[in-house]
């Protein structure tokens, strides 16, 4: 069974998103793999085991987003890619997901394709549907349990976490699926993973690799503004006993028109 995980290279969790001259900046934090892709990569990695398969993690970006592959080879990935191209500081989710379907297709015979539940930077939770519409897959999103998965049969079927409770779907292989945390903890990079993950030579795919020319993005960000800072006071309502302090609690919501 051949696997492709699509991960993205993320700012830190407790990063702080700030306009600085109008554009989007997280300041120095540290960049780490997209905490949700953890949980895809952990999925991806059990179904290759169980089926003597292989797992490619794939991601988009500049060079330092190969340390978030080096995770997910130091995590248990056969093989990792980088799709970078200049064109890429443009791009949006349907950007994202017409470069990732072309890498899936380029790597050829996929059976299945994993991704996390949404990126904390951006929040969409859109590029797994995407990517699968694009390449005429079924799309299972929100999955926390793989129920059973038959290459020969080319069938999958797994439970969905959904709002109203969980639900039981299948469809046919290849499918693209995204995974949420109830799936279950993902493990922890071995010692020798991340050794192994240390020497990789991980090879870039440019959009002319994966036959594309420069993609035109959807949605573009013209400018961003921080929120207004709002001056707030705190004022003790005091006085000799409890109807007093409800009296003169009156008074100042009645004088600042609040009721």
């Amino acid at each position: 069974m051949k696997i492709v995980v699509c991960v993205k290279q993320v700012p830190d969790s407790a990063a702080k998103l700030v306009a600085v001259d109008g554009k989007a900046t997280w300041g120095d934090s540290p960049l780490v793999i997209n905490p949700w892709d953890e949980y895809a990569v952990e999925a991806a990695l059990q179904q290759a085991e169980a089926h003597n398969g292989t797992v490619t993690a794939v991601t988009l970006g500049g060079e330092s987003s190969k340390e978030a592959l080096k995770h997910a080879l130091a995590m248990g990935c056969s093989e990792a890619i980088l799709i970078s191209d200049p064109a890429l500081s443009q791009a949006d989710s349907q950007v994202t997901s017409r470069l990732l379907a072309a890498a899936i297709q380029k790597i050829g015979d996929v059976d299945l394709a994993f991704l996390g539940r949404q990126a904390i930077d951006t929040d969409t939770g859109l590029t797994a549907a995407q990517t699968a519409r694009l390449l005429g897959w079924p799309a299972l999103t929100l999955v926390s349990v793989l129920s059973n998965v038959d290459p020969a049969a080319r069938t999958i079927q797994v439970q969905r976490s959904a709002e109203e409770g969980r639900q039981t779907v299948s469809a046919k292989l290849p499918a693209v699926l995204s995974i949420v945390k109830d799936f279950g903890e993902p493990r922890y990079p071995s010692f020798m993973g991340i050794r192994k993950a240390s020497r990789a030579e991980i090879p870039v795919w440019s959009f002319a690799d994966l036959g594309l020319s420069a993609l035109q993005a959807n949605v573009s960000w013209l400018e961003i503004f921080n929120p207004p800072q709002r001056d707030i006071s705190t004022e003790m309502v005091t006085g000799g006993s409890p109807q007093e302090i409800a009296e003169n609690l009156v008074e100042k919501i009645l004088a600042e028109k609040i009721l």
